[in-house]
């Protein structure tokens, strides 16, 4: 991967999704190479505070990361603009980097938390959407 493409992420790295335990192994040096598949490899990254995430950013990472992955497709997530929800499964997955790790626990702490309060409302949502009772 580029050296200018990875220096965008500066706060912290997570893979997430099917094949986050194959990634992880991938990069442990475990497996030689990442099984091509239909498959794509969800990742997510969390900028610095007050760093913008401009979408051409996103497009030159998600490229760098699918030629350093050798895979046809990533899904890039920017956590500050994800839904909660998304947000706890992206930190529940497999952390690849962080520049700090005291400051990035503090977020997957307050990422867990948010998604918790907000639960008992996403429940009531979805029981609307389906038409059920709440």
């Amino acid at each position: 991967m580029s050296r200018g493409a990875w220096c965008v992420v500066r706060g912290a790295c997570y893979v997430f999704g099917s094949r986050a335990g194959e990634v992880r192994e991938w990069l442990a040096g475990i497996r030689q190479e990442l099984a091509a598949g239909p498959a794509d490899v969800d990742v997510g990254v969390k900028m610095p505070v007050g760093r913008p995430f401009p979408v051409q950013e996103k497009v030159c990472l998600a490229q760098a990361l699918e030629d350093l992955f050798g895979v046809n497709r990533v899904d890039l997530v920017s956590l500050e603009e994800a839904d909660p929800f998304l947000a706890a499964n992206v930190i529940r997955g497999e952390r690849l980097y962080t520049l700090d790790g005291y400051q990035a626990d503090e977020y997957d702490l307050y990422i867990l938390r948010r998604a918790g309060d907000l639960a008992p409302l996403e429940r009531e949502r979805i029981a609307l959407i389906l038409g059920k009772e709440p």
